[in-house]
């Protein structure tokens, strides 16, 4: 009976594991979705409104996830305390649960940002249009990703066991 208990235990964890990762994936994915959409909105915002920075980046991240919301708000909030541009917007991209290329090319962006209005909108066009490439591939290999994790759990976990009785 302990021997059953321990193996449903390790499955258990094996299954946690799997969706955590699945969770993690998904969370990427929509921090990526919801960091274009903020990009197209910025840049239409900015050719039009010619809104400053920070009050952009404060009205922007109310409607966002939470990553992007605390992204925006980070950054808005190192503009007023007079922080450089590129050093806030890198800080802050630091965080947001993405890949490194992607985090690297977003950060990038900062500095772009500085700048006349033809140069940041094209900044704004090529970040969006890499991370746009990004979240295309993630989600045309996820399915496929998420068996390969799940096969590789469920097998690890069925070896445990079985190395155990």
């Amino acid at each position: 009976m302990l021997k059953l208990l321990g193996a449903v235990c390790i499955f258990g964890a094996a299954g946690w594991a799997w969706r955590r990762g699945t969770a993690e994936r998904k969370r990427e994915l929509d921090t990526l979705a919801d960091l274009m959409a903020l990009l197209g909105r910025m840049d239409s915002e900015i050719r039009l409104r010619r809104t400053s920075l920070p009050r952009l980046l404060a009205d922007l991240g109310r409607g966002r996830g939470p990553e992007v919301r605390r992204f925006c708000l980070s950054v808005a909030a190192s503009l007023e305390r007079a922080a450089p541009l590129g050093e806030s917007w890198r800080s802050a991209a630091a965080d947001l649960p993405l890949g490194a290329a992607d985090r690297s090319a977003l950060a990038a962006l900062g500095e772009l940002l500085q700048g006349d209005e033809e140069s940041i909108c094209k900044g704004i066009s090529l970040t969006s249009h890499r991370l746009a490439k990004s979240l295309e591939e993630a989600r045309d290999s996820r399915a496929e990703r998420e068996k390969r994790a799940g096969a590789l759990w469920l097998s690890g976990a069925a070896l445990l066991v079985i190395l155990l009785i």
